[in-house]
Formats: structure tokens, C-alpha cells, sequence
């Protein structure tokens, strides 16, 4: 789920691109202290030609990362240009004095890599990287438990750190990693790098060249356009206004503010798509919008609240709006989804396979009441009660039903990947060494075996027999570990392509991401025939309630 620039045409089928996470291993980072205070403000400001029920409390502003790492390439560039008739402002400090600059024309950022007078260390006890987020959270709820204080990270996959103003000095962090490996952590490591140099940004305006750290954009008609590549149809136009800031890697982020109601306007059209049915949209916008509110402390470490990609969801700005998406924003306006008056953990994914799953199929932590294995189909086709996908036999029988589902004539529904041991090798030796695992060192897979599946056929427990002993995947790690599968949702079969010896694997299975809770897919198809967006919402999530947001509502 990287950042890619999509045409218009593309976002009429938007659902492939959901949930493809890139499986890189990431480079040693270096850290820059921040303000650690999340931003949570409020403004009349909506969706313009909106009407629908009134909300009770006035309008959040969201504080969104649209470009997350500036100056990771040497020399990054970034143009921010005002819409027609309009300037650009721009704020920033030079020492205690705050000066602005008024200017009709674009202004490009750009960072070069500027020598530090003598070289500096930046350190981090690292104790842990995952897949997702909602892991992260898990392992970091269970070292607070410990005792440990620590902070969620992303400088590209998903980190827990030990927070790094409590840990503060060379001694404490080695006495920290000490008792912790003399406890039996072995996979927890000191992240260490010198520095010579680090990324400064500057921009010019009028002929005069600045540069600090920090910087405020914003336009009288409150669009701007940015503009990450060098070709001018790339721009995506954005509502409100602009930080650039320091974050957590050394790098820079800018920093989005926008009205909820307005965000959402760059949310559905990338999510669901522009031709979807009515309802489909309606219900993707109410879930977009629990979504955002319930994840408003993600990005703490870094001072802001979400990101504009897959790791989060899909906000691309205004450049994708349509009258129809629009419609179902305005429709559906303060709606947010609930369970006991709080909001619900608003999952979703482009397509299930059949089965949706719970939230402890995939990852660790608490289940939720209402996310729970539902057939994805408007017919009753398979009874789960009588028939548990945790049985292998009754999973693979239903890996192989292809018609009746909401989700039949998706692509992705069903799939067959075949891959050799050389290629299974090298994927799960880059996780492991991600992961810092032993592991990492071996050489030879003997054999590989599903343990243990949850009652929607997700695999709980993959383990894999190695020269130097067998190792278990759990639940999401078995889609950073391997290439092939696109979920969870599958079988192995093992090949031998005509020799005596095993010559590797197919993965065999259905859908495509995590599962839990509504299928994008599956929600288009049961728009189609006839179901409501409440319907629809209902199906996916049990037992909840659409409301209106308010003060009563627990965010």
C-alpha cells in the first residue's frame, strides 16, 4: 500500500490497490526529537454543498501526513502552487521573530544534505516491528504492561519503540537492553547511527532563498496544490491548510489540515470508487469517518493523526471528487458507526474470500463483539455452525466453492500461486531478518505446515521445518513472510514438478488483505441488489448502530 499516483480513469476500480502493502526490508533510521502534543481542533467549516442531519458538535480538523518522509532522497523536491487568483502564504520563524511571505507564484521545497560540524549519534532500543499497526498497538500495550515506556513509530513498517525521553541516555537505553535480554527478549536491539550530514529543506520566494525547519502554508481560498514528481498533471489539489515539520526519522512531513466532512471527499472516491452503487458509497463513508476519529493518536510521535495511505486509508485529496461521492458524503453527514455508544474499530478490506474474519484471526489483542466470521453472501450458502473452517477438510472444500458469494466475480475471489523453494527462501529470510530472529541464518526449508486455523479458516499458526530447527508464523505474519498469498485465507499444496525431491509450493486460497469486517467488494454487490447502506453496515459489523456524532459518542 505505497504511495502511488493514480489517473481519474483508475479510480473507477480502486480495489486492487487496497491493502498491497510493499514486503521491504527497511534501512537503518536516524531520529529527530518532536512535539509530541496531537492536534485536535475544531472549525464550521464542511462539505459546502452538504445538507443532511445535524451534528451536534462542531467539525473536527484533521491533521493528515501527506508526503510522511520528505527528504529521504538527497535532493527531494515538492512543489506547493495556489489555485488561479490566488497566493500562497508563508509562515515560519527566525529566531524569536515570526516573518511571512506573500507569493503568487508555485514555490518548490527542496532538501539538500548539509554537513553537521562534527558527527552526531541517534539512537533507539528498538522492540519490535510488525506488519500493522493494530500489532504494533498489541505489543506495545504489553510492554506498558511491563513497565516499559514506549511509542509507536512508523519509519517504514511499524515499529515499537522505548520512548525516547524517558530512555534519554546512552546508559539508560544499555541498561534497558541488558535487563531485557537477561530476561529472555531476544529480539530486541539497539538502533544506532552516526551522523554527518542530515537533510535540510529551503525554498526560495522573490529571489531570496530561506531555510528552517518548519514551515506554514495556507491560501486564501484554502486549496493548494502539491505536486511530489516533475510532471504538472501529478498535482493533487488539497482543502485547507499545510505544515511542514520535522518528524521522528530525521526527515520532514507535511502535515494536511482539513475539515473532517471535506477530507472525506478525498477518502470515498479512492476507497470505494466513483461508480459504485449509492449505498456501497454511503456505507464507505460512514466507515471512513469512524475510522478516522477512532485512530486520531496513530501518528503521536510524529504530531500528527493519520496518514493519506493504505496504512491508513486512501486520501488523495480533491482532484477525484464526483457529484455521486459527494452525494453520499453529504447524505450521510456526522454519521458515524457505533457499538455501546463508542466508536467501532472500523475495518474493512477490499475482498474476504468468502468469510470475514474476526479481529483475532489476524491480529493480537481483545476481540470485537461485532467483528466476527459472517459468510459474504446474501444467500445462505454455508453454515459455519455446523460446518468450522477451523476443520482443514471443511476449509479446503470451501476454498473451492466459487459461486453464490457477493465477491464470485471479483479476481481476486479465488487464486493459485505456485512458487519455488529458492523464492519461499529468500521471503522468509528478509522477514526474519526484519524481525531479528535467529531464524534468519537458515538455508534449507524441509517442510512447511498449516497448525492451526480460527474458526473463519485464517491461519492462526504456519510453522516451517528448517536445517536448523522449525519456526511458527502467527496470524498476519504469514503475509509478511511469503510473496504469493494475498490473505491469509489458504492452503498448501506441495510440488514437486517431476523430480524426487520437494520442489516448493502452492498457496491456494481467496481474497485479498486482512478480512475483517466489510468487504468493498462484497458491500457493491449486495448495493446492487437492493440492500440499504444500514443493511449493509449491519451484515458486516452485528450488533451496531449508525448515530450521529455527538458528545455522547466516546472517541
Amino acid at each position: 500500500m505505497r504511495q502511488n499516483h493514480y489517473s481519474t480513469k483508475q479510480l473507477e476500480n480502486p480495489l486492487q490497490r487496497r491493502l498491497k502493502r510493499e514486503k521491504q526490508v527497511f534501512s537503518k533510521i536516524s531520529f529527530w526529537r518532536f512535539s509530541g502534543n496531537v492536534l485536535m481542533t475544531f472549525c464550521l467549516l464542511g462539505l459546502t454543498a452538504a445538507s443532511g442531519p445535524e451534528m451536534k458538535t462542531k467539525e473536527v480538523t484533521l491533521r493528515i501526513g501527506i508526503v510522511q518522509r520528505f527528504g529521504e532522497q538527497p535532493t527531494a523536491k515538492l512543489q506547493l502552487e495556489p489555485s488561479k487568483g490566488d497566493r500562497l502564504k508563508l509562515k515560519f520563524k527566525i529566531g524569536n521573530n515570526t516573518q511571512t511571505l506573500l507569493t503568487q507564484n508555485p514555490v518548490q521545497l527542496e532538501t539538500v544534505m548539509q554537513a553537521l560540524p562534527q558527527p552526531a549519534v541517534e539512537e533507539v532500543v528498538l522492540l519490535g516491528t510488525y506488519r500493522t499497526y493494530e500489532t504494533a498497538e498489541d505489543s506495545a500495550q504489553s510492554w506498558r504492561n511491563q513497565g516499559i515506556k514506549v511509542e509507536i513509530a512508523q519509519p517504514e513498517r511499524w515499529q515499537v519503540w522505548a520512548k525516547r525521553d524517558v530512555y534519554n541516555t546512552p546508559l539508560l537505553r544499555r541498561l534497558l537492553l541488558q535487563s531485557l535480554d537477561a530476561a529472555g527478549k531476544k529480539t530486541v536491539s539497539l538502533e544506532t547511527k552516526i551522523l554527518s550530514q542530515v537533510p535540510r529543506v529551503s525554498w526560495v520566494v522573490n529571489g531570496k532563498r530561506y531555510s528552517q525547519n518548519s514551515l506554514e502554508i495556507s491560501t486564501n481560498k484554502n486549496l493548494i496544490r502539491v505536486n511530489q514528481s516533475e510532471k504538472p498533471g501529478n498535482a493533487r489539489l488539497y482543502a485547507g491548510k499545510m505544515n511542514l515539520q520535522p518528524n521522528a526519522y530525521g526527515t520532514y512531513t507535511l502535515v494536511n489540515e482539513v475539515p473532517l466532512e471535506t477530507y472525506l471527499r478525498g477518502v470515498v472516491p479512492y476507497e470505494i470508487g466513483t461508480n459504485a452503487p449509492t449505498a456501497a458509497m454511503e456505507a464507505q463513508a460512514i466507515l471512513a469517518r469512524t475510522y478516522v476519529l477512532r485512530n486520531l493518536r496513530r501518528f503521536a510521535i510524529d504530531d500528527y493523526q493519520l496518514c493519506a495511505d493504505t496504512h491508513c486509508q486512501v486520501y488523495y485529496g480533491l482532484n477525484g471528487v464526483a457529484p455521486n461521492t459527494d452525494k453520499a458524503i453529504a447524505a450521510t453527514k456526522g454519521m458515524v458507526l457505533t457499538y455501546q455508544n463508542q466508536l467501532v474499530d472500523a475495518l474493512y478490506s477490499s475482498t474476504t474470500g468468502g468469510v470475514t474474519a474476526s479481529f483475532s484471526d489476524v491480529w493480537n489483542g481483545e476481540d470485537r463483539p461485532y467483528l466476527r466470521p459472517v459468510v459474504d453472501a446474501s444467500m445462505n450458502i454455508w453454515d459455519l455452525s455446523r460446518q468450522n473452517l477451523a476443520d482443514e477438510k471443511n476449509f479446503q472444500k470451501f476454498i473451492n466453492l466459487k459461486k453464490g458469494f457477493n465477491e464470485s466475480e471479483w479476481d481476486l475471489f479465488r487464486w493459485r500461486k505456485e512458487t519455488n523453494l529458492e523464492d519461499i527462501t529468500k521471503g522468509l529470510q528478509k522477514f526474519l531478518r526484519v524481525k531479528n530472529s535467529p531464524y534468519s541464518k537458515f538455508k534449507t526449508i524441509q517442510a512447511m505446515a498449516i497448525v492451526k486455523r480460527s474458526p473463519s479458516g485464517r491461519i492462526l499458526e504456519l510453522a516451517v521445518k528448517t536445517e536448523i530447527g522449525t519456526f511458527t508464523l502467527h496470524k498476519d505474519e504469514v503475509r509478511s513472510a511469503f510473496f504469493a498469498p494475498t490473505s491469509t485465507l489458504f492452503y498448501l499444496e506441495p510440488l514437486n514438478r517431476g523430480q524426487s525431491s520437494l520442489w516448493g509450493y502452492a498457496f491456494i486460497g481467496g481474497g485479498l488483505g486482512h478480512g475483517v469486517g466489510l468487504s468493498q467488494t462484497g458491500a457493491q454487490n449486495l448495493a446492487k441488489v437492493g440492500w440499504p447502506s444500514p443493511k449493509i453496515l449491519q451484515f458486516y459489523y452485528p450488533g451496531t448502530q449508525i448515530k450521529i456524532l455527538s458528545n455522547e459518542i466516546q472517541f
